[in-house]
């Protein structure tokens, strides 16, 4: 049986804000400051959603979650992620696996990945082992360098499922 693959790619960014918590692939990040943004800013899921999306061919996250919309207000993107699983799943696909790479000077991201893979297997429905999660710097360049804020790119690798439309 040959399955029909589908490969998309999903890039975020939010500068840092006072006054927010800072949430990562749905972990709550001790630090002093927090991510801006009109949901709960969390860059990796924001990427994920795109990428996801963006393998199924249903546009992006801000189509689907504009933020002049106030119920996405503060939601927590797990939330966001879990209505784009239903979008691809009702589009005729299924998740074969997702690779992430967090961008972020500080705080150190590598003590909360297990978790964060966690979350997001749990929410994408796949098995933890389909769900690869980085962390890495930039060295001290660039806005992520003088630690103004985080970065996300994410890839995901979609199956056309039974009777999906070509």
């Amino acid at each position: 049986m040959t399955r029909n693959l589908r490969i998309g790619m999903g890039w975020d960014v939010h500068p840092f804000a006072l006054g927010r918590p800072l949430i990562v692939g749905g972990v709550t990040i001790p630090h002093e400051r927090g991510l801006l943004g009109h949901s709960d800013a969390d860059v990796l899921c924001h990427a994920l959603c795109d990428a996801l999306l963006g393998a199924a061919a249903l546009g992006d996250i801000g189509t689907h979650f504009p933020d002049s919309q106030p119920q996405y207000k503060d939601v927590s993107s797990l939330v966001l992620l879990k209505f784009v699983c239903r979008l691809i799943d009702q589009a005729g696909f299924g998740i074969v696996n997702v690779d992430m790479t967090v961008l972020a000077q500080k705080p150190k991201i590598a003590p909360y990945v297990t978790q964060m893979r966690r979350n997001l297997a749990d929410v994408l429905g796949v098995e933890e082992n389909a769900v690869s999660i980085k962390a890495t710097t930039t060295e001290g360049l660039g806005f992520v360098g003088r630690v103004e804020g985080i970065a996300a790119c994410a890839i995901a690798l979609l199956y056309q499922t039974q009777g999906a439309a070509s």
